[in-house]
């Protein structure tokens, strides 16, 4: 499966089991075999003992894949009703999540195949299963093999063909059929001949510690209170390690951390036997971003599937996550329904975007920095003021991660196909999934405590990006809480929203020099994403009440005369305001007797006319006339001036459109064009013009012959209006008509603007 489902734009069809007529072999919901093993670039070595145990995660489809598509659109969308209703982990699973019989179909089917059920649930989607090697084959029709990987001086164990199940209905996926690829964290990279680029950290040494991040980057007041922070870890950690590192740095660690073994990993690691540096830097910049969390919980686990499993269901469910380790998986699709579950339930991702410098093909260890459901985090050096200080300037990190070409060929999501986004000067894709979204300090400027090992500087990668981002996505839904509005969620439909918008200066730090291999541009770029948090600015932009959709009417023109047995129309215009889509239904009020009013068409959504019909006995005078506009909740009005004039005793009558006119700016001793007044004679009877005159510094020419003397009853001409000012301002003036109808003479106010 080369091409994946993208959020919010494409469509993958993912049917479930009452949709499935039972057959033999079910074949799964996406591909296990690499293709290196397919076409034997992996030289097969023997096959897998068939007694050596493996530990397995049986995913189960999601359903109602369109509908969900559908509501992941609306989710996130302002001018939708449904914007940021998220839903909870039971909400979730009645709607989307496997049903009950499905989940204990899958049950029997493992213990009838020899199979330990170790873990899983149903809101989890998964049924976490240890068996034999022989039991493998026999209940997924393959044959596991021993392979020598090309790449790495190691053997390793796989499938030799697609995986199929004797059971009614598909199954999304199996974890742990392979182990071509080792997860690996995305950083850990040291340099200790490169003097830190750190201007006084306040770390020994003159290193950055993870508050140095909170100063540069935020400053304010925000804590995380009230919000969680989950990291994705595939090994454990030794606790006095992060214990440490707050001894040494002489702060206080306040924040509750919370191990979860999400497959019965150990929770526990300790050197030598265990390298824990990931692990403990991923906690100190989180915390160190926020330090005022309700808890951090550190999620332990052999597969991409029960990790993510865990921690879109447990209570309470993470706000934001973390993710500084890298894998890759036979199929890019394997981990899309738990991205868009934490989409669904409002919690946010963050993924480090890798330390190789920009993507080139053929990448490898890239996802999920390039997917397109997650937040990908590059990186940058940063200089702060002074020790512990704010931000001073930045520039893209050499080896931060971003890019375009990678072995997943994801399609563009929808936000970033915005105007503004992708330019030729990022020299971004069009048609492929960009990277990375944002970015933050990665540069070997760090501070490290881990391995019960003294501490020392001089470590950077995206690890160290990615969980403060995840920190920093606390204080935002802090604050968000506080404005009474819901968690963000997936943001990034927010920031790419705001990156084109007018506020991007106040939200972000536009990184515009240095490269990871990609040119650094204004706005979006490969090497920095939007670039890194400016202080509570993005805070702000993010945790603000979205703008409410709205429209507004106006009524052109906006004075009216008719004439007792008689017609004139205005047009109403409807100005969509904050991506309203509705359609309005329009209502007039304040009507004279006799006069009656007809819009069309209503409702309407752009515009709509509004003839007023008077009739012979329609009460004469001049009112003012209100429009008023509903859709749904939303209400707005506008009105105008109407003037019903009576039939004259003659039977002439007469009607001017427009009722004034305006020019703009023109030049002094230029002729603007003419603006035209048709005058219409609506009455029953011949109208006599005496004069028709102009003044100030307006002129005029007639257009018909017959405007001249005469009009005949239910006939028109037109007058010309020139306008040639004489001295700079406003210039003002009259077209006067005198005629025989009874409310002569007739005006046309003028105005216009000399320069």
């Amino acid at each position: 499966m080369n091409r994946r489902p993208i959020l919010f734009l494409t469509i993958l069809a993912i049917v479930s089991g009452a949709n499935l007529v039972s057959r033999a072999q079910q074949a799964l919901l996406t591909h296990h075999v690499r293709e290196l093993t397919r076409t034997g670039e992996a030289q097969p070595a023997s096959r897998l003992g068939a007694t050596q145990s493996l530990n397995l995660d049986v995913v189960l489809a999601l359903r109602h894949q369109p509908e969900l598509q559908n509501f992941l659109q609306e989710l996130y969308d302002p001018s939708s009703p449904s914007y940021r209703h998220f839903l909870t982990v039971h909400d979730f699973t009645a709607r989307f999540g496997p049903s009950q019989e499905d989940y204990n179909a899958v049950i029997r089917f493992a213990k009838a195949n020899g199979f330990t059920v170790t873990g899983g649930s149903l809101d989890s989607m998964e049924v976490q299963l240890r068996g034999p090697v022989s039991a493998v084959e026999k209940a997924f029709h393959v044959t596991m093999g021993v392979y020598r990987h090309p790449t790495e001086n190691r053997m390793f164990y796989a499938p030799d063909r697609e995986p199929s199940v004797d059971l009614p209905f598909q199954l999304w996926h199996i974890s742990g059929l392979d182990n071509y690829s080792i997860p690996r964290p995305a950083s850990l990279h040291k340099n200790t001949t490169m003097k830190s680029n750190a201007v006084e950290g306040s770390c020994p040494g003159g290193y950055y510690c993870g508050s140095d991040m909170r100063a540069a980057y935020y400053g304010g007041t925000l804590t995380g209170t009230g919000q969680t922070v989950g990291l994705l870890e595939y090994l454990g950690y030794d606790i006095a390690d992060l214990h440490t590192y707050f001894t040494n740095t002489k702060q206080t660690l306040k924040v509750p951390v919370t191990g979860v073994s999400t497959d019965g990993s150990s929770l526990t690691c300790v050197e030598p036997a265990c390298d824990d540096t990931e692990q403990i830097l991923d906690m100190t910049q989180a915390v160190s971003m926020a330090p005022g969390l309700k808890a951090l919980y550190v999620f332990v686990g052999q597969t991409d599937t029960a990790l993510l499993a865990s921690m879109s269901t447990r209570t309470p469910l993470v706000g934001q996550i973390g993710s500084s380790w890298t894998w890759e998986p036979a199929d890019p699709a394997t981990d899309d329904p738990y991205f868009q579950k934490l989409a669904a339930q409002g919690q946010s991702y963050f993924q480090a975007a890798g330390d190789s410098g920009a993507y080139t093909a053929p990448s490898t260890y890239v996802y999920p920095g390039d997917d397109a459901y997650v937040t990908a985090v590059g990186g940058t050096a940063l200089l702060v003021a002074s020790t512990g200080g704010a931000w001073s300037s930045e520039t893209a990190w050499s080896d931060g991660g971003g890019g375009v070409y990678t072995p997943d060929a994801i399609p563009i999501p929808s936000w970033q196909q915005l105007a503004g986004v992708i330019t030729s000067a990022n020299k971004g894709s069009t048609t492929l999934r960009n990277s990375p979204d944002v970015s933050a300090e990665a540069n070997f400027d760090f501070y490290v405590c881990a391995d019960q090992q003294p501490c020392e500087g001089g470590w950077g990668g995206t690890s160290f990006a990615t969980p403060m981002w995840a920190g920093y996505m606390a204080l935002i839904n802090q604050q968000a809480v506080a404005n009474g509005n819901p968690q963000l969620g997936f943001i990034n439909p927010a920031i790419y929203q705001i990156g084109v918008g007018s506020g991007y200066a106040t939200a972000f730090h536009d990184i515009q020099s240095g490269s990871n291999g990609e040119p650094t541009t204004t706005g979006y770029d490969l090497a920095t994403g939007w670039g890194s948090p400016n202080g509570p600015g993005l805070v702000n932009a993010l945790a603000a009440s979205p703008p409410k959709p709205s429209f507004t009417l106006a009524a052109a023109p906006d004075s009216l005369t008719v004439t007792q047995g008689n017609e004139s129309s205005t047009t109403v215009d409807i100005a969509a305001q904050n991506a309203f889509t509705g359609s309005v239904t329009l209502a007039a009020t304040g009507l004279p007797g006799g006069v009656t009013a007809n819009f069309s068409p209503n409702p309407a959504t752009t515009s709509s006319t509004l003839s007023l019909t008077a009739s012979a006995a329609a009460v004469t005078g001049t009112v003012t006339v209100t429009i008023t506009g509903t859709s749904s909740a939303l209400t707005d009005g506008t009105s105008f001036g109407l003037t019903v004039n009576p039939t004259s005793s003659n039977g002439a009558a007469v009607s001017l459109n427009p009722a004034s006119l305006t020019w703009g700016n023109i030049k002094v001793g230029t002729t603007a064009p003419e603006r035209t007044v048709t005058v219409r004679n609506t009455g029953t009877a011949t109208l006599d013009i005496s004069s028709i005159t102009t003044s100030g510094d307006f002129g005029q020419k007639i257009v018909a012959s017959s405007c001249g003397k005469t009009l005949a009853a239910n006939k028109a001409c037109q007058i010309q209006v020139t306008f040639t000012p004489t001295e700079t301002g406003v210039r003002s003036g009259t077209l006067t008509i005198n005629d025989n109808a009874p409310d002569t003479p007739q005006t046309v106010p003028l105005t216009g603007t000399g320069k």
